[in-house]
């Protein structure tokens, strides 16, 4: 293969369609709808992170200025975590919208996160939002073939193919030109609008960044082009073997249609008709219907307790819970909430497995969509994914667990086993004891679990890099100059 003549052709390309005012207009577009994504994008993350520091101060705060009360009181008063966004979020939205964002947290109960804005929202939300991510899955595909629906087909139709073969142009060299060619075009767009997304998360991270989070923006750069190449290729492959532009443009828009909207919508209500999850009200119900067999550690004589009791009195030597050296309520409360965790945690994990086996419809099916895989890595990679919601909600729980276990612990160590008077004030503990519990660190998913979640896609792009190139060479021996 020449690379001058690759690279003529390629010239060529974006000459002729940069000479077209309609390409150029779209160009335009395209740019105003990068520059509102982004800017919406970035007002948005400030808000929001801007909102979650504050109500997270004022929640420490208030927790902290709580006057002297039983512990146990406190563990029920709750607490309110919300959920920091990955910096990169503002690029692709993922399933922001769907996640939530806070978490209250109490004893003996764990709930889920609440306040997305999908909640709040109108059916329009299902429709989609302008994000950067949006724009380069969906509507840079659809300007690709729009742009070279007729490269080859409409050289066909003029009868200038059979020029340019006969003045020793190969068919590889003519593919290779007219992907160069159409890949330029994109990049008049794609470059700029990831300069200003680096620029824009840079800012969003107070213009400190670590090594992790600089190669997740260049991944990101390196899967979009990944994909543009493949969008690009398929684009020729389809008009060098369509007898007509116009029936060369009717597979391609079949084609996007297929990866963009059928094969998502049908993978996604498969996966659920396959495995159905259960609603929230049935999960809450079958936990409860659990825990109810468990007893109830708020009556330190229930039937259930009775053998910890007894087991207790008997390793101490005593008679009575009275004489224990600490706190039996708060010992068994530390034992009741343990018990109900255990039961949440076995019912999570079961959910969990289905709502893998509905994306494992999804994630088989990358192989056949590329689209799919680009928009996993790019959910991933973003932390805007699925697994980063299960992160965030099982670093959550851990932290309400703690939350409760210490208000056990300092009721155990700090309010008598004395039953108390009528007329007597309650037992209380000194308010200095609410800043022993420790603020919440979310960690967002480590890069080696990301790329082991996305193993699949990550390589179906690579199957599908390899592939094209294949067909390809196969096609360039095999096509038809008439």
């Amino acid at each position: 293969m020449r690379i001058h003549i690759v690279r003529l052709i390629s010239k060529q390309v974006w000459k002729q369609s940069l000479q077209n005012k309609a390409v150029v207009f779209l160009l335009m577009i395209l740019s105003l709808l990068f520059v509102f994504a982004a800017y919406t994008g970035w007002q948005d993350y400030k808000v929001q992170e801007n909102n979650r520091i504050r109500h997270q101060m004022e929640v420490r705060q208030q927790w902290e200025e709580k006057p002297d009360k039983h512990p146990h009181r406190m563990a029920h008063y709750g607490y309110l975590i919300f959920r920091p966004r990955y910096p990169l979020s503002f690029f692709d939205y993922g399933l922001e919208r769907y996640m939530g964002n806070s978490v209250f947290l109490e004893a003996h109960k764990q709930n889920t996160v609440n306040f997305s804005e999908a909640g709040f929202s109108t059916g329009m939300l299902r429709f989609g939002e302008v994000s950067t991510a949006v724009i380069l899955q969906t509507l840079i595909p659809l300007f690709i073939f729009f742009l070279g629906f007729s490269c080859i087909s409409a050289e066909r139709e003029n009868n200038t193919l059979k020029v340019l073969l006969s003045q020793g142009v190969k068919w590889k060299e003519l593919l290779a030109g007219k992907i160069v060619g159409l890949l330029c075009l994109v990049s008049i767009v794609f470059f700029p609008v990831m300069l200003l997304s680096a620029f824009i998360w840079f800012s969003l991270a107070g213009f400190y960044t670590t090594v992790n989070e600089f190669s997740h923006l260049l991944l990101v750069t390196v899967v979009y082009l990944a994909y543009f190449f493949m969008i690009c290729s398929i684009c020729v492959m389809v008009s060098a073997v369509s007898s007509t532009s116009r029936s060369s443009l009717i597979k391609l828009i079949g084609i996007w249609l297929l990866f963009i909207v059928i094969i998502p919508r049908t993978a996604q209500a498969f996966g659920s008709f396959l495995y159905p999850a259960p609603s929230k009200i049935d999960f809450d119900t079958m936990v409860e219907n659990e825990l109810v067999k468990t007893g109830d550690s708020h009556n330190p004589n229930d039937i259930y307790y009775k053998g910890i009791k007894d087991s207790l009195l008997n390793a101490y030597k005593v008679k009575t819970v009275e004489e224990l050296p600490f706190n039996y309520s708060g010992y068994i409360m530390a034992e009741g909430e343990k018990i109900s965790s255990g039961i949440y945690n076995k019912y999570w994990k079961r959910q969990l497995t289905i709502y893998e086996q509905q994306n494992s419809i999804n994630n088989s099916l990358v192989f056949v969509n590329p689209f799919q895989a680009v928009r996993n890595l790019s959910m991933a990679l973003t932390g805007s994914d699925f697994n980063s919601y299960i992160s965030y909600q099982e670093q959550v729980e851990d932290y309400r667990y703690q939350l409760a276990q210490l208000m056990n612990k300092l009721q155990m160590e700090n309010i008598s086993n004395k039953k108390q008077l009528p007329g007597e004030k309650p037992y209380t503990i000194g308010r200095d004891h609410w800043k022993e519990l420790p603020d919440f660190q979310y960690r967002f998913i480590s890069s080696r679990e990301l790329f082991q979640n996305e193993a699949a896609s990550g390589l179906s792009l690579l199957v599908w890099g390899v592939g094209l190139l294949f067909i390809l060479h196969f096609i360039s021996k095999k096509i038809k100059i008439n």
